[in-house]
């Protein structure tokens, strides 16, 4: 017997109207799905019946957005369409040009609210990998490996890349025909570097090259924050996810 339980229960009950008899979509974020029957709808929770199970495996190459704070709402977009694109983790960046700072509640709690819209993306796309949305970390921390929970800089990304408008910037497309080219198949794994309104600083793209970051130019106009991120993925998804 399956149960719902909390706000996941609150939604099917009281914002989806979900009564017995009907039909729902369980997923646990690691591939795994399964449908099942609405038996019992009572206040504290809902209980279910399993009919079928499948296991989805993961997409063909793992993508890490690492994100510049953007000022507004911007990240919330960039997470929601990163997540339906197929993003596999996002890393939150305070660079020195960001113009939104956190203190340490502050980070927690968007990270808190940034995950949850990662959920609600996933629901909504039927991504049953559900990607992870580290904390809020500034380049150094990142590149470093210092924040706990960084455990994605353990292996460097096959392919890693960063935005830039500095003029020895390839084009994304040139990058990956390199790489096919030279290893004779697609990264398994890239990561993905896009700055703030006012890109990164010198400093920061001078850090992140000696990490291995290649830096790429997005073409001749000057693409906002958020375009320049889903613009990034959906090249990436195109290419090494199909």
């Amino acid at each position: 017997m399956l149960e719902l339980c909390g706000s996941e229960a609150h939604h099917a009950r009281d914002v989806l109207r979900l009564k017995s008899g009907a039909r729902v979509a369980l997923f646990n974020g690691r591939g795994h799905e399964i449908t099942a029957e609405i038996t019992k709808v009572e206040r504290d929770h809902i209980s279910l019946r399993k009919l079928h199970e499948a296991r989805t495996p993961p997409l063909r190459c793992r993508i890490t957005l690492a994100q510049a704070i953007p000022k507004g709402k911007n990240m919330d977009l960039i997470v929601q369409k990163a997540v339906e694109i197929g993003a596999a983790e996002i890393v939150p960046l305070v660079s020195a040009r960001t113009v939104v700072h956190l203190d340490r509640d502050e980070a927690a709690q968007k990270q808190t609210k940034w995950q949850n819209i990662a959920i609600e993306a996933a629901k909504q796309c039927g991504q049953n990998w559900l990607p992870e949305v580290h904390a809020p970390q500034s380049p150094r921390d990142f590149f470093g490996g210092a924040v706990p929970g960084a455990s994605h800089r353990d292996a460097a990304a096959d392919l890693q890349l960063i935005g830039s408008l500095q003029a020895d910037a390839r084009h994304l497309k040139t990058v990956l025909a390199d790489y096919e080219r030279e290893h004779s198949e697609r990264p398994g794994s890239v990561l993905i570097c896009i700055g703030p309104e006012g890109d990164f600083t010198p400093a920061e793209l001078n850090l992140a090259r000696s990490h291995g970051c290649q830096p790429i130019t997005l073409g001749p106009i000057i693409l906002r924050v958020e375009t320049a991120s889903i613009y990034c993925l959906s090249v990436l998804s195109y290419e090494l996810l199909g």
